[in-house]
């Protein structure tokens, strides 16, 4: 029998802990999409996200005798707050297994509200086995995040709330998707209440499991997920949540790391507020959405869904939020070694904002400078090409270069031309306690490591860059070794940033 979502949301029992969140006009990014853009401000509930309604709900719909044997849980943050509150609300027992990549301000909170704390695994999937495992060994409950009619009814209730708080008819919500669950339930309201409102997924372009799975007819389990927006890092989407999404859902859109930063930086600007980076994923979405559409003068909602930010990641969140909103341009560039030639290339640049310049003596024929421009747009950068290259002045434009942007800006420094037989490859590894120490180990394979460059940006993946001096006789060796090192990694060998500023 099919499940009556418009009656299990309309009863939900939420609001014992949580508040119906204003639905705030963010003005200034309204003013510069050309559109009302509003914010649902869940980041404004007392566990600053909005899976407290679900978990609630969740648990007060449980027997007397299931809240006697405990609850249990597996979270990659916010879900886990939310159980631990409604455990406390509710006087049961409550655990919760989290991945060891949990910024430690979630741990901090879910403890702080009694429940016990198991961290396993670098992602919610290695979390979820784990607590499953758990709940057979001890017959409490599992309350799963996503993939419950409950849980999933207890989110639809924010559907509710901003049909009834809009003060003008609305043409499309943005939603961001993890599991699946906070889609699946505001989609279920909204699309039986209005189905003119397009309801929008929105993903990270490397945690992407609904998207593929819709694409594909069936869900799929991804072999790898991003950790730089946490709350969002699934591998394999819930099967209530993909039906529902299937059925319900207009669209699913993808946006990039930078993306999230300037989107995370144009909600502090409107509102103060600093969401974390699953937080602002709608925002980005949404920003895309009108980009891609070329709209004007539309009601748009976007789902501010989460403000547990670490700290040291907004220095990270700072770096790239310019890039992201096509406000800086990095360039490599070419110019003659010769006296007055960096002052002409300076004096083309004119009255713009240098925001970087790495320069250092290669030979005595060509310079090679590394710069970074306050720009307008991407627009303005491609004039600016243009009229290098009127000027016979070679340039590369680096600003969406991730070798640039991580590790190139800060190794400006010049060749070596010792190092013959260079190859070099960016990795990825889990962010967290003696990460690098372990990964230095695995990389103990007999090869020279003639360039390394590690630096802790504040996300949850650390990324290292690392030359090797690898002869042609042994690559097949190599691509032995990096089929079982169990990172991801890219090969950076011809990749222009390198060659430029640091190959032979």
């Amino acid at each position: 029998m099919p499940i009556d979502y418009l009656t299990k949301i309309l009863t939900a029992k939420v609001y014992d802990v949580a508040q119906e969140t204003s639905l705030q006009l963010a003005p200034a990014l309204s003013a510069r999409l050309a559109n009302r853009l509003y914010l649902k401000r869940e980041d404004e509930q007392s566990v600053f996200s909005f899976k407290l309604r679900g978990a609630y709900n969740k648990m007060a719909n449980l027997s007397a005798a299931e809240r006697a044997r405990g609850v249990i849980a597996a979270s990659a943050g916010n879900h886990a707050q939310g159980v631990a509150l409604a455990a406390q609300r509710l006087h049961c027992d409550a655990t919760i297994v989290m991945p060891v990549t949990t910024p430690q301000i979630k741990i901090a909170a879910v403890k702080a509200r009694g429940a016990e704390v198991v961290l396993q695994g670098d992602s919610y999937s290695d979390a979820y086995e784990h607590a499953l495992v758990l709940q057979k060994a001890s017959g409490a409950t599992f309350v799963h995040p996503y993939d419950d009619p409950d849980v999933i009814a207890g989110q639809g209730t924010i559907g509710m709330e901003i049909l009834r708080q809009a003060v003008e008819p609305i043409d499309a919500i943005f939603v961001a998707i993890g599991g699946g669950g906070l889609i699946a339930g505001i989609a279920s309201y909204v699309k039986r209440v209005n189905p003119a409102i397009k309801v929008i997924g929105v993903q990270p372009e490397d945690s992407d499991a609904m998207a593929r799975s819709v694409a594909a007819g069936r869900r799929i389990t991804l072999a790898h997920v991003g950790l730089f927006a946490d709350g969002v890092a699934v591998r394999k989407v819930g099967k209530e949540t993909f039906r529902i999404v299937r059925e319900s859902v207009d669209d699913i859109l993808r946006v990039d790391t930078d993306a999230i930063c300037a989107a995370l930086k144009d909600v502090f600007e409107d509102t103060r507020a600093v969401l974390e980076p699953a937080g602002a994923l709608a925002i980005a979405g949404a920003k895309a959405w009108v980009a891609q559409h070329k709209v004007r003068d539309r009601a748009l909602v976007a789902i501010a869904c989460g403000a547990n930010m670490n700290f040291d990641r907004l220095r990270f969140v700072a770096e790239r939020a310019e890039v992201g909103e096509q406000r800086e341009a990095i360039l490599a560039v070419t110019i003659p070694e010769r006296p007055g030639s960096f002052r002409e290339f300076c004096s083309l640049l004119g009255k713009r904002s240098i925001t970087e310049f790495n320069y250092r003596y290669a030979d005595a024929h060509v310079a090679h400078l590394f710069v970074g421009l306050e720009v307008a747009n991407r627009g303005e950068t491609q004039k600016l090409l243009a009229e290098l290259a009127r000027r016979k002045i070679r340039a590369f434009d680096l600003t969406d270069n991730e070798l640039a942007k991580l590790h190139v800006r800060h190794l400006v420094g010049g060749h070596a031309p010792a190092a013959t037989n260079e190859i070099v490859y960016r990795f990825e590894f889990p962010e967290r306690p003696g990460a690098l120490l372990r990964f230095l180990d695995s990389m103990s394979a007999g090869w020279n490591i003639s360039l390394f460059h590690y630096r802790n940006h504040g996300a949850d993946s650390g990324r290292v860059l690392v030359g090797m001096q690898v002869p042609a006789s042994a690559k097949r060796a190599f691509r032995a070794f990096l089929d079982g090192l169990g990172y991801d990694y890219a090969d950076e060998t011809g990749n222009p940033a390198y060659r430029m500023f640091l190959g032979n």
